[in-house]
């Protein structure tokens, strides 16, 4: 899986602390209620990426605006509940197109085989039209 660059962790503790603009003892606080998960280096350094720092920063948001961490938990629950089903709609979305397409496909060619079926009769009516005829007139006196 390609990890997107905003989803690399690089941002030490304190960096990542300065730009969601609250202390490192807070952002640890956090992490312990499950609230942000940083990644970590092989001697177990914390690392933060650009996703985490947006989502400090808008637990930061939330809480200036009175919303309490158990709100920010069922918040960040229900935005990652909807994203995870926008995803889906976008996949049936496509899914839906592609079958379209599909269906568009084979209507397409049922209509180029029925042309040509359609051709080939005329073609052989004309061929035997006068053998047919008969056929018809013997066919009539029954």
């Amino acid at each position: 899986m390609v990890m997107d660059d905003r989803d690399r962790p690089v941002y030490m503790i304190s960096v990542a602390a300065e730009l969601a603009g609250v202390h490192p003892q807070t952002l640890r606080g956090y992490e312990q209620k499950g609230l942000v998960v940083p990644k970590r280096t092989e001697g177990n350094t914390r690392r933060y990426s650009q996703a985490d720092i947006e989502r400090l920063s808008l637990i930061s948001e939330l809480t200036e605006e009175g919303i309490n961490l158990a709100g920010v938990i069922r918040i960040l629950d229900l935005q990652g509940r909807l994203e995870e089903r926008n995803k889906e709609v976008d996949d049936l979305h496509s899914r839906v197109r592609r079958l379209k397409d599909r269906v568009h496909e084979l209507e397409t060619r049922e209509n180029v085989k029925e042309l040509v079926n359609d051709n080939e009769n005329s073609l052989a009516i004309r061929k035997h039209g006068g053998l047919l005829e008969e056929i018809i007139e013997e066919l009539d006196k029954f």
